[in-house]
């Protein structure tokens, strides 16, 4: 049941990036992530109570408030890296890098938990390196300037960084807390972060100013997240972090497909190739 969940973790998360893109268009990164939190907030926190496990907050043990409010820092830097990258360039490129989150997120599994890395998911791990390589290679067509695109590659590295992160420290902090009561905790923690940082960069005049348009897929990007979280974290809580995170990381497929339709991004024939050596090292994983 719980790679059922991990599945359903990945359609949201793919929709959520694409939903995303759409709402940041003019709208500020930081003020997005921000609005779309108190919708992820109000989601997971409407399932705390359909669940009724808001009774258990009381008998959350100091470990797990601990690994509760680090995994949701490491998402909120996760976010905050995630949009400005999607801002500032394209989908195609900086969902990939936030992919290789993966290999981290394995490597940590392995030194924390002790979940065992074959040589076939070794093998696995050069495909999704190789493949995110090339990826993310530019292309003839590439009109990028070259400060703009170091900006995006430097903020995607750093959402798959914190990603990881979040994945190792939310493992931690789930153990002995109802998922869905761990991800609304958390979510509190990511609202709390998102709105410090609209403060101290002094962009909350900004939320007034925001299209409604945006606004719309701003909020429909926060039920996404919200859907994809709620999924995520119950196979993380049944399931093992080093088979969940790859299934996740197949919303690249999902994003993909939509960044064509709605942006009219296209794949050259090297990235074709890389995407297809992530999808396999992902899928080969699963064995």
């Amino acid at each position: 049941m719980w790679i059922l969940f991990a599945f359903g973790s990945a359609f949201f998360a793919g929709i959520t990036a694409i939903l995303a893109k759409c709402g940041i268009q003019k709208t500020d990164a930081t003020v997005a992530t921000a609005v779309r939190t108190i919708v992820v907030l109000l989601f997971s926190w409407l399932m705390v109570f359909l669940t009724g496990s808001q009774s258990t907050i009381t008998s959350i043990e100091l470990k797990t408030w601990i690994f509760l409010i680090l995994s949701g820092l490491a998402t909120g830097a996760s976010w905050l890296c995630y949009f400005h990258a999607l801002q500032l360039g394209d989908i195609n490129k900086v969902v990939p890098i936030d992919k290789l989150s993966t290999i981290l997120t394995i490597l940590l599994a392995l030194i924390l938990f002790g979940e065992p890395v074959s040589w076939l998911k070794a093998v696995c791990i050069v495909l999704i390196a190789v493949g995110t390589y090339l990826m993310i290679q530019k292309s003839k067509t590439d009109t990028d300037r070259k400060s703009k695109s170091k900006t995006w590659l430097l903020l995607a590295i750093g959402s798959a960084v914190f990603a990881s992160l979040t994945a190792i420290l939310g493992k931690i902090g789930i153990e002995n807390v109802e998922s869905n009561l761990g991800t609304a905790i958390r979510t509190c923690v990511v609202l709390i972060m998102a709105w410090l940082m609209v403060l101290v960069t002094r962009k909350q005049k900004y939320v007034r100013q925001i299209p409604k348009k945006e606004l719309l897929f701003i909020c429909l990007s926060g039920l996404a997240t919200g859907a994809s979280w709620l999924c995520y974290y119950k196979a993380l809580q049944d399931g093992y972090a080093s088979v969940v995170v790859p299934i996740d990381k197949l919303s690249i497929l999902i994003t993909i497909l939509f960044s064509f339709i709605v942006f009219k991004e296209k794949l050259s024939k090297k990235a074709l190739l890389g995407l297809c050596m992530i999808v396999a090292g992902t899928l080969t994983m699963l064995l």
